[in-house]
């Protein structure tokens, strides 16, 4: 058998040299396969990629919730108010006030923007930290309206820790707005640090010391205006019946007058429990100060008129006295004198000026 040739004897067949290659078109089949293996691919690419954002979400979302800035929104029944002293010292007045209505119309028409704070307490309850007058605002409107779009209020809420957060910084974190806006008078001010000296969980720091705590932010003739609020509040002790109403001039001054004048607090006590109004504590507060700085000028020796010098003549001998000089002009030649003679004779002028005692001349 030649060579080339298979057993059956036939030459290999070869397609004709210039014969054109065979063309091999996909068939709708494998058309579709190939765009079901394509889209598939796609597909995967696009999950692996949605995956991917959802984890980079999810580490935001988690990094957010742990800085406390999810914003959540709760119950008007969840959120209770009785753990931090508010830090407006007539909360009803505020309450019925035209601002809480301004505030109540701006929520009816846009919603509530801002939201408020809170933290949870020992026993797992919603306190709140910041916000007093817009959960009072949507309290007010679904009571009113009975309308479920205010019976929620949207909140932050603290991040909470293993370690018992900072007291002092739940009462910045209370006040901080609100002196920003110049929103408080000082003796609301003041009144948030007594209530933070009195708290059992503040440990260390007393009412005055706590201003600086407090308002560690405003600028040190603020804080000492505080201060002395805080003085004239403690010694009252609950007398003065509208503390807000007393500007910040005529606190200062009574603060004073009573460190001053410790004794006349008495007078201020009796005098402000007699007031019905506090237009009857504005006269009775101005009364004390005039009658007190008065009392003051009164009891105030009236200086002595100082001459700058002055001269007399005892025989020929002309003395003119200064303010540490006696001079003694004499026609007579002191270096005659012997000096020891000299000594013991203005021993003996000194000694005639002191005030006290009947000193001994020794005869010259």
């Amino acid at each position: 058998m030649s060579r080339g040739k298979n057993k059956f004897g036939f030459d290999p067949i070869e397609p004709p040299k210039d014969s054109a290659k065979r063309e091999r078109n996909v068939g709708p089949m494998g058309a579709a396969v190939r765009e079901a293996a394509a889209s598939l691919q796609e597909t995967t690419e696009a999950k692996i990629e949605q995956r991917r954002r959802n984890a980079e979400d999810a580490k935001a979302w988690r990094s957010a919730e742990a800085q406390g800035r999810v914003l959540v929104r709760l119950l008007l029944s969840e959120v209770e108010t009785t753990d931090l002293p508010r830090d407006r010292l007539d909360l009803a007045a505020v309450a019925n006030s035209d601002e809480m209505e301004e505030l109540k119309a701006s929520i009816r028409m846009r919603g509530q923007k801002e939201p408020i704070e809170v933290y949870r307490d020992a026993q797992g309850r919603y306190q709140l930290k910041k916000g007093w007058r817009r959960l009072t605002a949507l309290s007010q409107l679904f009571t009113e309206t009975e309308d479920e779009a205010f019976m929620r209020v949207v909140a932050r809420v603290e991040v909470a820790s293993e370690d018992q957060p900072d007291r002092v910084a739940r009462y910045i974190d209370m006040v901080e707005e609100n002196v920003v806006r110049e929103d408080l008078t000082f003796a609301e001010m003041a009144q948030v640090a007594i209530e933070a000296a009195r708290d059992p969980q503040v440990e260390g720091d007393d009412a005055e010391a706590m201003v600086g705590r407090l308002y560690a932010s405003l600028h040190k003739m603020k804080r000492s205006y505080i201060r002395s609020f805080v003085f004239l509040l403690t010694e009252l002790d609950g007398a003065m019946k509208w503390p807000k109403d007393v500007s910040r001039n005529l606190g200062v001054d009574l603060a004073r007058i009573l460190k001053a004048q410790p004794d006349r607090t008495g007078i201020l006590r009796r005098s402000l429990s007699a007031c019905a109004a506090p237009e009857d504590q504005a006269e009775a507060l101005t009364f004390f100060v005039q009658a007190s700085q008065k009392a003051k000028v009164a009891a105030k020796p009236s200086p002595k008129e100082r001459k700058e010098k002055y001269e007399f003549h005892v025989g020929q001998t002309k003395v003119t006295a200064r303010s540490g000089e006696c001079r003694i002009v004499s026609q007579r030649d002191f270096t005659d004198v012997p000096r020891d003679r000299l000594e013991r004779a203005i021993r003996a002028f000194e000694a005639a000026l002191e005030p006290t005692g009947n000193p001994r001349v020794t005869s010259l």
